[in-house]
C-alpha cells in the first residue's frame, strides 16, 4: 500500500481478468431479494472444507512463505478455508488458520463503513466538508512556524464522500515538503499524526479540482478517518473497534504488522522477512487507509456484512442499515463508457461472467487488494451467487500478488465445482 497510485487500481482489474475465467453458475440464493433484516445472525453448524492442499502448490510455485484463504457466504458461513506454508521463511513454524494477516488497503472499506455508521447516527453526513470539521486549519493567516504551510482554500469544500471515493484531489505522493519523512519520524499519538498529515496536505494545491477526477490516495482515506475521529471525539483506532469490529464479533483486529513470536512475519518483495516494528508497516498516520490486521475468519465477518448489504438481506444485529449500502457500493465511474464500473467507498465495482447465478443474472462483483509491500491480500465478492473469496499471504511484490490472484481464481472455480456436486 505504500505510495499507491491510481494506475495500480486499474492494473488490478487487468491483471485478474485472465485468471478469473467464466465458470458454470448456480441457482440464486434463497431470499436474495428480501429487503427486511433477518432475525438470526447465527449460521447453521457447518464444517468448512479444508482447501489447504489446493493452496500449497500455489504457495510453492510463487515462493511465498504462507498463503491463507477463506470462502464465505453472506450469513457468515465459511464454506472453505485453508492455509499453507510457514510463518517466516527459513524457519519451521507452520502458519495456522488462526494467525493474523495484514490487510493493507482492504482497510479502506472498513473506514468507509465506519463513516457510514457515523452518518447513520448523525455524527457526519456524506456532504460534510473539510472546512466544517477543521475550521482552525483554514483560519490561519500568514506563514506558520515550522514546515507546515497555510491551508489552501481550494480544499474547503472537499466532502467526506469525495475522500472515500478518491475524487478529492488529495495527493498520491506525500514526499513534497518532506511530509512523508515527517510522518515516518513522528512519535506522538496516532490522532496527532493524522493532524500532521492533514496540515501537510492542506498546504498543497489539489492534484485535480476536488470532486472531478479519480486519483487513488491513501492520504484521502487518512483524512476521512481523521474527520471521523474529530467529530466523534474518539481516536479512529478506538472508534472502529467499538462501532464496527465489536458488533460484528471481530476480536483479533489490530493495527500495524502482526506482533509476537507466534505470528507470521511480513516479507519484502525479495523474500527477506521483516521483524515487527516501525519498519514493518506504513506510518501510523495512514492507518485508516491500510494498517489493519486480523485473522481471515474475522475478516470474513466484515466481508459477509457487505455481501449481505449487496444482497439486501442484512441481519437485525448488523451495525448498519440497508440504505447505507446504496452509497457504499455505488461506483463513481473511472470510464465514462462503462458507467456501472468504477470505485465505490473502498471497493472496486465491476463485472465478471462467473458472478452471475444464472444466464442473464447479475455479473456484478466488488473487489479490492491490499499490500504494504510486505504482505498481500485480495477479496472478490459475488452477491448474485452469495459468496466471497478472501486470500492473504505474507510476502509483498509480484510474488504475493500472483499467489493471491491465482489462489482466488482457483477457489472461485472450486466453489462452483463443489456447489454443482451437491
Amino acid at each position: 500500500m505504500k505510495r499507491a497510485s491510481s494506475t495500480r487500481l486499474r492494473r488490478l482489474l487487468l491483471a485478474l481478468a485472465p485468471l478469473l475465467v467464466p465458470l458454470l453458475t448456480l441457482a440464486p440464493p434463497a431470499g436474495a431479494q428480501a429487503q427486511k433484516p433477518q432475525a438470526s445472525p447465527t449460521p447453521a453448524p457447518h464444517d468448512p472444507a479444508d482447501i489447504s492442499s489446493l493452496l500449497d502448490p500455489i504457495a510453492k510455485k510463487h515462493d511465498v512463505p504462507a498463503l491463507a484463504a477463506v470462502v464465505v457466504r453472506g450469513d457468515g458461513t465459511i464454506e472453505m478455508r485453508g492455509v499453507a506454508g510457514v510463518r517466516e521463511a527459513g524457519k519451521p513454524a507452520k502458519v495456522t488458520i488462526d494467525d493474523l494477516f495484514h490487510l493493507g488497503s482492504c482497510t479502506k472499506a472498513m473506514t468507509a463503513t465506519l463513516c457510514a455508521i457515523l452518518v447513520q447516527d448523525g455524527t457526519l453526513t456524506w456532504d460534510t466538508a473539510l472546512e466544517s470539521v477543521f475550521p482552525d486549519d483554514f483560519a490561519r493567516a500568514g506563514e506558520p512556524a515550522g514546515e507546515t504551510k497555510p491551508a489552501n482554500p481550494a480544499w474547503k469544500k472537499v466532502t467526506l464522500l469525495d475522500l472515500l471515493t478518491h475524487r478529492s484531489g488529495m495527493p498520491t505522493d506525500l514526499s513534497k515538503d518532506r511530509l512523508w519523512l515527517r510522518l515516518w519520524q513522528f512519535k506522538g499519538e496516532p490522532q496527532e499524526a493524522r493532524e500532521l498529515l492533514l496540515q501537510g496536505v492542506l498546504g498543497y494545491t489539489p492534484d485535480s479540482p476536488p470532486g472531478t477526477k479519480f486519483e487513488y490516495s491513501n492520504a484521502g482515506f487518512a483524512v476521512a478517518g481523521h474527520m471521523a475521529e474529530v467529530k466523534a471525539g474518539e481516536a479512529w483506532e478506538t472508534l472502529i473497534q467499538r462501532k464496527l469490529f465489536t458488533p460484528l464479533g471481530i476480536t483479533s483486529a489490530g493495527f500495524g504488522a502482526p506482533d509476537g513470536d507466534d505470528q507470521p512475519r511480513g516479507h519484502q518483495s525479495d523474500g527477506t522477512p521483516v521483524e515487527p516494528g516501525p519498519a514493518a508497516d506504513n506510518p501510523v498516520a495512514i492507518s485508516p487507509a491500510g494498517r489493519v490486521h486480523m485473522t481471515l475468519a474475522d475478516w470474513s465477518k466484515f466481508v459477509a456484512l457487505h455481501l449481505r448489504g449487496a444482497e439486501g438481506r442484512l441481519l437485525a444485529s448488523d451495525p448498519i442499515k440497508q440504505d447505507a449500502f446504496k452509497t457504499l457500493h455505488t461506483p463513481f465511474p473511472t470510464d465514462a463508457a462503462q458507467p456501472d464500473d468504477g470505485y465505490a467507498c473502498g471497493w472496486i465495482v465491476t463485472k465478471r461472467p462467473w458472478a452471475a447465478a444464472k444466464p442473464g443474472g447479475s455479473q456484478r462483483v466488488l473487489t479490492h487488494n491490499g499490500t504494504n509491500t510486505m504482505w498481500h491480500c485480495v477479496v472478490w465478492m459475488a452477491p448474485d451467487r452469495d459468496f466471497a473469496v478472501l486470500v492473504a499471504c505474507n510476502r509483498g511484490g509480484s510474488a504475493g500478488a500472483k499467489a493471491t490472484d491465482e489462489a482466488a481464481a482457483q477457489l472461485i472455480a472450486e466453489f462452483g465445482k463443489r456447489a454443482r456436486a451437491k
